[in-house]
């Protein structure tokens, strides 16, 4: 059980997808505009890496390696990914329409995170069992999400500070991307 909590913790923090290993860059910047819809992105992508992640090892484990078509990976992870997506969506607008439409263009981009396919991949490369893909996925995804809300909460007040015209808009952005990389990277001190 401690194993597994230190997984977790290690997932969120000290490897985090975004911040310690660059991946799903995208929707952290595209969508970290304001704290509802960074909100609304994080439980969404939390609900689709997790499950595809989950969904993935399952049909790795129990398809594509018994039968010798572990070449078809990457396609059959892509497509468990866009269905969930699609499922994501369905549910979004139908429980939310006006987030859905504020998500727009980032909720279908979840298929393409970088980070989402990531998780299920290196969870299979890792030969995890199905209990430690999921705390695994579970923990990429809520360090995904607690960024992605730490952001936007940070960039919601950048809006209004006073910062010089050469730091105005993306490169003080970049800049506070980059400080909080730093502070996770910290978490690697963590033994």
């Amino acid at each position: 059980m401690a194993e597994l909590f230190m997984l977790f913790v290690a997932t969120m923090l000290v490897n985090n997808f975004v911040l310690v290993q660059f991946l799903g860059l995208c929707p952290f910047m595209g969508v970290s505009n304001r704290l509802d819809t960074s909100l609304s992105m994080a439980l969404a992508t939390t609900f689709v890496l997790t499950l595809s992640a989950t969904l993935s090892h399952i049909i790795y484990h129990t398809l594509l390696l018994p039968f010798n078509l572990q070449f078809l990976q990457i396609i059959t992870f892509i497509i468990v990914i866009a269905s969930l997506v699609q499922a994501a969506e369905f549910v979004m607008r139908a429980i939310s329409p006006l987030m859905y439409q504020v998500l727009g263009i980032y909720l279908p981009l979840i298929t393409t995170n970088c980070a989402v396919l990531g998780v299920a991949l290196l969870a299979v490369r890792e030969s995890a069992s199905l209990v430690e893909t999921m705390i695994f996925s579970l923990g990429a995804a809520v360090g995904f999400s607690l960024v992605l809300v730490l952001f936007a909460a940070i960039r919601e007040r950048l809006v209004s500070a006073n910062i010089p015209r050469a730091f105005a808009g993306t490169p003080i952005f970049l800049v506070t991307a980059g400080l909080m990389s730093l502070a996770f990277m910290g978490f690697s001190g963590i033994s």
